[in-house]
């Protein structure tokens, strides 16, 4: 007789096993665990945390250092020399680039010229400060030639030029310094530019026409304005906006002058109008006295305050008056 499985899904045809049998005593429980001790094997273990180091290979060949880029024993020695001349290399890069593919060789060979000029280490620390240019300038030599033989500037003097102004050693013969020379001496008349030296280094275009031009709008004639830049050179170096420009409306507005006493006497710009021109101008008023520009700038103070004192006690010429203006500065200064 055949007999029949019923399957439910309550129930469970396959028993779980009874380990619970005679033989548990004999057999341990499987949860218990056991320390186990095998042997080493010889297989290779591979760690991805730490892997083992590799052995350095050896070599029957000789050690051979590895190759240097050949200018960077030049860089090295262009700093230290910079350096031994109290120069910041990094800072002349930073503002003037072109001193990174300078030659050592041509570097050293300018700075050994400018010794044999009278130059000092320190004279030289100053003029590359302020003009580092001179490191990489092609024709220092044609520049202190061109000063001698064309301005006329004495050996002894070219220390005290290249003080004044070392950007001159920077300059191109041909394209700056002997056109300047020829403006200068040409067109304003200064026939001895060896007291102006600083001015050669200057753009005819780009400095002297707007200078020129700005003292005509002032309404002084063309005539008149060359003569004053004769008269004062330095004028030149003056900014438009920062000095000519405040003093003179200060002149005209505050001081109530004739355009008359700048042209004769333009050293008027040269004063600071902070320190000096306000200042005396006011002292002026206060005592009721007119002084000539010459009189009332130039003077020290201990001599101005005296000269005041002068005026105070005695009647003063007025303006019109020829002894106005006749001698004062033989007899004052």
């Amino acid at each position: 007789m055949v007999e029949t499985l019923h399957l439910s899904s309550t129930s469970n045809p396959f028993p779980k096993p009874n380990f619970q049998s005679k033989h548990s005593s004999i057999i341990p429980p499987l949860s218990r665990p056991r320390n186990l001790n095998f042997p080493p094997t010889t297989t290779t273990k591979t760690s991805i945390i730490s892997p083992l180091p590799i052995p350095p290979r050896t070599s029957t060949q000789p050690h051979q250092p590895l190759p240097q880029n050949p200018n960077s024993s030049e860089f090295q020695e262009k700093l230290l020399f910079l350096d031994s001349l109290g120069l910041d290399f990094f800072s002349l890069v930073t503002t003037y680039p072109p001193i990174v593919s300078a030659s050592i060789s041509a570097i050293k060979s300018t700075i050994s010229f400018l010794y044999t000029v009278g130059l000092t280490p320190q004279d030289l620390r100053r003029a590359l400060s302020m003009c580092p240019d001179i490191i990489t300038s092609p024709d220092v030599v044609g520049v202190l030639t061109f000063l001698l033989r064309d301005v006329g500037v004495e050996g002894r003097q070219l220390r005290q030029v290249i003080r004044r102004r070392p950007r001159l050693l920077a300059c191109s013969v041909e394209q700056r310094l002997r056109p300047t020379l020829y403006f200068l001496q040409g067109t304003i008349g200064i026939p001895d530019l060896r007291g102006h030296t600083q001015l050669l280094s200057c753009s005819v275009e780009s400095k002297f026409v707007p200078r020129i031009e700005y003292i005509q709008k002032l309404g002084f004639s063309y005539n008149d304005t060359i003569s004053m830049f004769r008269r004062f050179p330095s004028l030149f170096c003056y900014g438009i906006e920062e000095n000519l420009e405040p003093k003179f409306n200060y002149f005209m507005v505050e001081m109530g002058r004739d355009l008359k006493e700048l042209k004769e006497f333009p050293q008027y710009f040269s004063f600071s109008l902070e320190n000096r021109i306000k200042p005396r101008h006011r002292h002026c008023v206060e005592k009721g006295v007119c002084l000539s520009l010459p009189v009332m700038l130039r003077l020290n103070n201990e001599r101005f305050r005296e000269r005041l004192e002068v005026c105070c006690s005695s009647t003063m010429p007025v303006r019109t008056s020829p002894l106005w203006c006749i001698n004062y500065d033989d007899h004052v200064l």
